[in-house]
């Protein structure tokens, strides 16, 4: 069964398949390798991955070309939180489609009925991510360590049962 498309405005979330997925991966540098989670690595080689692990292609709606990637670190924990990340090609920056699809995700976490926090981790500096996260209404909430990347900003989103 195929996954549905998640739309917006302008750009519709295209569901990876396990086969996309893995040739991404194996068509990638050692050092673009290197920065990927092993945790999700290692999601990706169980044989129950989903939406949650795979994630999705952001699609230009309007000429239907592939402009980034976006997805879950992995599926929600017992707490109900769940990690975001997003992506857009350089040409694409700056006109809000990483907004979109960060919107989209959170809308896909919290529609779930699995999710009660949506969280992101940035660079421990004001950038674009930081400015996405503001647009999307998350809450920076404190510094952590990440094994990965190191010294980063954690933001997270509640959800509004009232909503």
């Amino acid at each position: 069964m195929t996954a549905p498309h998640i739309q917006t405005e302008r750009i519709k979330l295209v569901p990876q398949t396990l086969e996309e997925v893995r040739a991404r991966v194996e068509g990638m540098a050692a050092n673009q390798k290197a920065e990927l989670s092993s945790e999700w690595l290692a999601q990706l080689q169980a044989a129950t991955v989903d939406l949650w692990t795979l994630g999705f292609a952001i699609v230009h709606r309007a000429d239907d070309t592939v402009i980034g990637a976006c997805g879950f670190k992995g599926p929600p924990g017992t707490d109900g939180i769940v990690e975001i990340a997003y992506g857009v090609a350089p040409d694409y920056q700056g006109h809000g489609y990483a907004t979109e699809a960060a919107e989209a995700l959170v809308a896909y976490a919290f529609n779930s009925g699995q999710v009660r926090v949506v969280r992101a981790h940035t660079f421990s500096e004001a950038s674009a991510s930081t400015r996405v996260l503001t647009k999307c209404g998350f809450q920076a909430v404190g510094e952590v360590i990440d094994p990965e990347d190191g010294l980063v900003w954690r933001w997270e989103r509640q959800h509004d049962l009232t909503a």
